[in-house]
């Protein structure tokens, strides 16, 4: 069951890492097939010097971990994230993600478009079959699809399944496609170029831990 916002208000494990906070969204479903694309980015985090955010504390971590980066939510109702420190325009951001513990009720995924800790957007499902996108806008967050709650979909593999998730920033649409499956559209223009990214938090049980796997950011 999806809250309708996490508490809104933006934390540090250390200067370099923003850890915030996120929401809940949306429906909508359908099929989806991907075209080549030419990479601009990638990583399978083999390589742990490849530019991502390296931190570990007792409210979290966000870091490197046999192959796959990390990113662990030991304190509720908030979202960690990290960025590799790019910058794009119109971009296809693709990652495989899987639970690795905590509870199913979570949410993570991808970012395009980050600006700031303050202004970006997201792409986000969770352990128990949900899906969003968003935004976050001068530190307010606001839901792109129908609002109030995230909605679930059967695209979503639930508990410790892996999921590979596509996130479409072209222009002023917003596509999210899970497992293959269009999940969720939407049109916004506050935001034409910035950072990726990965996102993962937690609801009223902290304790999320999620594994990222071979991300890959695309001309569209």
């Amino acid at each position: 069951m999806k809250h309708n916002f996490k508490l809104l208000f933006a934390v540090s494990l250390l200067i370099f890492v923003s850890l915030a906070c996120s929401t809940d969204i949306l429906p909508g479903e359908s099929d989806a097939t991907s075209t080549d694309e030419i990479a601009l980015f990638q990583d399978d985090f083999s390589d742990p010097t490849s530019g991502w955010d390296q931190v570990s504390n007792e409210e979290g971590i966000t870091d490197y971990e046999s192959g796959t980066y990390r990113i662990l939510v030991n304190v509720s109702q908030i979202d960690y994230w990290a960025n590799p420190g790019l910058n794009f325009g119109d971009v296809v951001v693709e990652v495989d993600t899987t639970k690795a513990g905590g509870p199913d009720d979570n949410d993570f995924g991808v970012i395009c478009r980050y600006l700031d800790e303050d202004n970006f957007y997201f792409f986000l499902i969770s352990s128990d079959g949900y899906y969003a996108i968003g935004k976050t806008t001068n530190g307010e967050q606001v839901l792109l699809q129908p609002a109030g709650q995230m909605q679930p979909s059967e695209a979503v593999f639930t508990e410790k399944a892996e999921n590979h998730l596509r996130a479409e920033c072209v222009g002023s649409h917003l596509t999210l496609v899970v497992n293959g499956n269009l999940v969720a559209e939407t049109d916004d223009s506050s935001f034409s170029n910035g950072d990726v990214g990965l996102m993962a938090g937690a609801f009223d049980e902290s304790g999320v831990d999620i594994r990222f796997d071979n991300f890959t950011v695309k001309e569209p």
